[in-house]
């Protein structure tokens, strides 16, 4: 059963203070939600200071999130956002975690 996220990929604020984390320090939310799917947040934040490693890293974790959650979308879709929407499509993924029957990323 495919749906579609909880939140657009513009609504970041319906959760501010992670709109402004990722904003100072996209790294860290990219890392927790990476943390959330069973990767590595330490080695995902990382990635995002090396050219196209990020967006490969990006792209992987945001399809997992898909994945897990049962929602369409694809690899192509999930790279066009990320290239367009960086900050936001990270902000959506953490949302997407935090919703109810999410896997949980603590609140700063």
């Amino acid at each position: 059963m495919s749906r579609e996220w909880s939140n657009g990929i513009f609504g970041c604020f319906n959760d501010c203070s992670t709109c402004i984390i990722a904003w100072f320090c996209p790294c860290y939310v990219f890392g927790k939600n990476a943390e959330a799917v069973g990767d590595s947040c330490v080695l995902c934040a990382l990635s995002q200071f090396i050219p196209l490693l990020d967006l490969w890293a990006r792209v992987s974790v945001r399809g997992k999130i898909r994945e897990q959650k049962g929602i369409e979308g694809s690899c192509f879709k999930d790279l066009i956002c990320h290239w367009c929407c960086g900050i936001c499509a990270i902000v959506q993924e953490a949302q997407e975690i935090k919703a109810p029957g999410g896997q949980g990323m603590a609140r700063e």
